[in-house]
C-alpha cells in the first residue's frame, strides 16, 4: 500500500491513495514488522506502533560449569552384633560394667533372702554373671536343722520339759492356799534370762510373732511387758523393736530405735536370723 497517512488512532491508520481515493482504516495487526518499524520513525505514530513491534529474544549468557569438590566423609562403623558393638565403644563398656556390678549386688540380696552363704553366692555371680544368681533365686530358702534333732534318740535318753503339766496322781491332793503367798512356791527358771529364738529351731512367720510377742502390737504396752526388750537380728542389722506396727503374710513393719528416736522399718520374715526377748536389766 502506497499513500500518505491521513488519520491514525488505536484502531489503525487511514491512507490517501491519490487525490480522490482514501483507504479504509488498516488495523495495526495487518502491518508487517518492517512497516511498523517504518511507521515508528514518526514520533507521533511511534507510541501507537511500538507495542506491535516484536523484540528480538535476548540471548542468555552461558553459565559456567558447576565444579563439585570432594568432601571428607565420616566412615560408617562396620555392622556388628549387639555384644560386639557394646565392647567396641566406651559407652557400651560402661553399660556392661554397671550391669556386672548390679549382677554382683543381686547375688548379695539373693543370698540374704534365701539364707545362703553370701560369699558363695557373690562368688558364683562373679564367675557366672546373671545365670548364677538366677539359679540361687530359684532354689528354696535354706533352713538349718536344729542340733538336737541331728542326734538320733535312744531309749536311754530322757528330756526335761520346763513347765510341762504333770499327770495328776490318784487320790486326794492338798494344794497351797492363796494366802500362803508365792514365797513358798518352788523356784522356777530365772525370769531375767533372755529367750533366744533362732532360725532353724523356729519358723518365723505371722503366727509366730502374733503368738510369742502379742504384747508388742499394742500402742501402749501393759505393765508386765514394759520392762521387756525385743531384738530382731537380720542379715543386715540388729534392730531393737519398740512396737510391731503392721504384719502381713511375708513381712512385718516394726518401729525400731534409730539414733535418738524411732523409725518404722519393713522386715521380711525370710531375712530374720534370730529373735531375742530379754529384760532391760539383763
Amino acid at each position: 500500500m502506497t499513500g500518505d497517512v491521513i488519520s491514525y488512532n488505536d484502531n489503525g491508520i487511514v491512507f490517501r491513495l491519490d487525490l480522490e481515493r482514501y483507504s479504509e482504516r488498516v488495523p495495526w495487526t495487518k502491518f508487517s514488522q518492517d512497516a511498523l518499524k517504518q511507521l515508528s520513525t514518526n514520533p507521533k505514530i511511534k507510541p501507537l506502533a511500538e507495542p506491535f513491534i516484536e523484540t528480538a529474544p535476548v540471548e542468555r549468557t552461558k553459565k559456567g560449569e558447576v565444579k563439585v569438590h570432594d568432601v571428607t566423609r565420616i566412615d560408617l562403623p562396620l555392622r556388628q552384633s549387639l555384644f560386639g558393638s557394646l565392647f567396641s565403644s566406651s559407652v557400651g563398656l560402661i553399660a556392661l560394667m554397671l550391669i556386672y556390678a548390679g549382677n554382683i549386688y543381686a547375688g548379695y540380696e539373693i543370698a540374704v533372702c534365701r539364707s545362703r552363704p553370701i560369699a558363695l553366692v557373690m562368688g558364683v555371680a562373679v564367675v557366672v554373671p546373671i545365670l548364677g544368681p538366677l539359679v540361687f533365686l530359684a532354689m528354696p530358702a535354706h533352713v538349718e536343722a536344729p542340733e538336737a534333732a541331728a542326734q538320733p534318740l535312744t531309749a536311754s535318753q530322757t528330756f526335761a520339759v520346763p513347765n510341762a503339766p504333770q499327770a495328776p496322781a490318784s487320790g486326794i491332793h492338798i494344794v497351797e492356799a492363796s494366802w500362803q503367798g508365792k514365797s513358798a512356791a518352788a523356784p522356777t527358771a530365772n525370769a531375767n534370762e533372755p529367750q533366744v529364738f533362732q532360725r532353724g529351731q523356729f519358723t518365723f512367720n505371722r503366727r509366730f510373732f502374733e503368738t510369742k510377742f502379742s504384747g508388742f502390737f499394742a500402742v501402749i504396752r501393759r505393765e508386765s511387758d514394759k520392762n521387756l526388750v525385743l531384738t530382731i537380728k537380720t542379715g543386715r542389722a540388729n534392730m531393737v523393736v519398740e512396737r510391731i506396727t503392721r504384719i502381713a503374710t511375708n513381712e512385718m513393719h516394726v518401729q525400731a530405735a534409730s539414733g535418738g528416736g524411732t523409725q518404722e522399718t519393713m522386715v521380711p520374715f525370710a531375712e530374720i536370723v534370730e529373735v531375742q526377748l530379754k529384760s532391760k536389766g539383763a
